[in-house]
């Protein structure tokens, strides 16, 4: 296992101006035609909190979770949220949109998830320069636990990443799998406490909703940016997602390594 790790982690470092170069032209292509170009990548993030802000705040009239305004909650909340499930449902058909790249048989083709992974990092960086601006406009500190967000985006590209793996090898073979994957998507953002506290639930039921991986990362952000919580400070629920996420890793890698021989025999 080690020894894998190994070996993928200097095929990354071997190919890094590849996938840069890709990703860069997935970011690239995004907004061909379009006249404000990059600008669209700002627009759509600030458009989103704004209408996020005016339903609840001034239509529901949400109240402040404690003293955080309830916009800046939802936002950071929001954030790595939208750049999981970007990371996720773009690599499920990464296989089949290059099939002109996966039938060339010098091309590493696990490395399609780790370009999405790179080029959803500038849409979610813009996402975080929003919520670091929200935050200081509403009078808000800056704090050195910002910088924490660094291991909680790691730790998320590590469970996109195996997930990835997992959804794009097995949907050459069964097509069906980049619907399923929308539908899961679509559940698991109304069942992670995006939008709503963990806290109204009752006690028994929190367990179960923490037991999503997603939960331990919706929390980080938040206790990165608003409450300023480290990482340390929750041994277990650390240790718990690290081994789902390092066992989703390791089973994605396996996935993967078995269907790839076959691909360019489907595609």
């Amino acid at each position: 296992m080690i020894h894998s790790a190994m070996r993928f982690f200097r095929l990354l470092i071997g190919q890094r101006q590849l996938i840069l170069s890709m990703a860069k032209r997935e970011v690239r292509s995004r907004h061909i035609g379009s006249l404000l170009g990059f600008v669209w990548t700002f627009i759509q993030p600030l458009v989103m909190i704004t209408v996020f802000w005016f339903v609840f705040s001034v239509g529901f009239r949400s109240k402040p979770m404690g003293d955080v305004p309830f916009i800046v909650w939802l936002t950071a909340g929001m954030a790595p949220w939208f750049a999981f499930s970007d990371i996720v449902l773009g690599s499920t058909g990464v296989i089949i949109g290059n099939a002109n790249l996966i039938k060339k048989t010098l091309f590493h083709s696990q490395i399609l998830p780790v370009v999405k992974i790179v080029s959803t990092t500038v849409s979610h960086a813009v996402f975080l320069l929003l919520l670091i601006g929200l935050i200081l406009f509403q009078g808000l500190p800056f704090s050195f636990w910002f910088f924490q967000l660094f291991y909680y985006f790691f730790a998320m590209c590590v469970l996109a990443l195996g997930i990835s793996w997992i959804a794009s090898s097995v949907n050459v073979f069964v097509r069906d799998v980049g619907q399923i994957m929308k539908v899961i998507i679509q559940v698991g953002f109304w069942a992670t406490p995006i939008f709503w506290n963990i806290g109204m639930m009752p006690e028994r039921v929190r367990f179960y909703l923490k037991l999503n991986p997603m939960y331990y990362i919706i929390q980080g952000y938040r206790e990165s940016f608003i409450t300023f919580v480290p990482f340390w400070h929750h041994p277990l629920l650390t240790v718990y997602f690290w081994s789902l996420a390092l066992t989703f890793l390791v089973l994605g890698a396996l996935v993967f390594q078995k269907l790839k021989p076959q691909f360019a025999d489907v595609l």
